[in-house]
């Protein structure tokens, strides 16, 4: 069951890709959007506990430092991403999986065996020559600090939620613990950077803010309700997804779940694909034929 959970989440996760792609394209405020993602996720989780009786238990409070983890490793991603080279970010955010294999072993003594070892690495090819790119050289290493932070902090994310297993702590008190860690530190930025916005404003002079204020009338931004609203909305595929996740992390071993996971990004590829017309390159298809040759191994030999 570990499997089928673990492709549900990523299945989840890949329509949480989707729509962060279509809201990265519009001008808006994605501190204010993620604080409505993890606001959604906290109101859902604590419906859930209170739906389900759960046990708020001191040991549901390491979903504080998923929390932390989560909200690090976006920030990272998406610093990455405005610094550096896209492609190179986007290859070390694929890399988790390897990290949680090696710190699951080295601390819970979790071991893989040949066959989904070969499984494993199937999987991590294919994810890797997805979103490889022929122009990342030596060189041309812009944002690897802040990809490999990412990378770090994903994997962080992942083990937490593998010890939160451990700990028996109950899933809906866990999450809301985490969604409301994420959402406070989201929106403690997106008010950090409003009010240094409104402070040039108000040194630069009337001219600015009646720019300003005529490019919201002619919706060349969001407002932040808006923004909220729709994170909100995107939030509803990042908890069910954190669902899924947690409770594959509690039927199998830590690597292997974050590796399967990770297929997500195959979600988001279907969708330019079909909807953004994009045309894959032999690279990319090579890759989602490795990754879904390696989910069949997974199936096969993963017991």
């Amino acid at each position: 069951m570990w499997l089928t959970y673990s492709v549900l989440a990523a299945f989840s996760f890949g329509l949480r890709g989707i729509l962060y792609h279509y809201t990265s394209q519009k001008p808006l405020n994605r501190n204010l959007l993620l604080c409505g993602t993890f606001t959604m996720g906290a109101v859902i989780s604590i419906v859930c506990a209170l739906l389900y009786s759960s046990h708020w238990s001191t040991a549901a409070l390491v979903g504080i430092q998923m929390g932390l983890f989560s909200f690090g490793a976006n920030a990272s991603m998406f610093k990455g991403f405005a610094v550096g080279k896209a492609s190179l970010v986007a290859i070390l955010t694929a890399l988790p999986s390897i990290v949680v294999v090696v710190v699951a072993f080295a601390i819970w003594n979790e071991r893989l065996h040949a066959m989904q070892l070969i499984a494993f690495a199937i999987i991590v090819g294919g994810i890797l020559l997805v979103r490889y790119s022929n122009d990342i050289s030596l060189r041309n290493l812009q944002g690897a600090q802040w990809g490999l932070l990412a990378m770090l902090l994903f994997a962080g994310n992942d083990l937490t939620g593998k010890w939160s297993t451990l700990l028996e702590a109950e899933l809906f008190p866990t999450l809301f613990y985490m969604f409301v860690t994420g959402a406070s530190c989201f929106g403690v930025w997106w008010l950090r950077d409003r009010q240094r916005e409104q402070g040039s404003l108000a040194r630069d002079g009337e001219e600015v803010a009646v720019v300003a204020a005529a490019s919201e009338m002619k919706g060349e931004a969001w407002s932040p309700r808006r923004t909220f609203l729709v994170g909100m909305a995107v939030g509803i595929t990042n908890v069910v997804g954190m669902m899924f996740i947690v409770t594959a992390f509690d039927l199998g071993k830590a690597g292997l779940v974050s590796a399967v996971t990770a297929l997500n990004v195959l979600i988001v590829l279907l969708y330019t694909r079909l909807v953004v017309k994009e045309v894959f390159s032999r690279t990319k298809l090579i890759g989602i034929v490795l990754a879904f040759a390696g989910i069949v191994l997974m199936r096969l030999f993963g017991a």
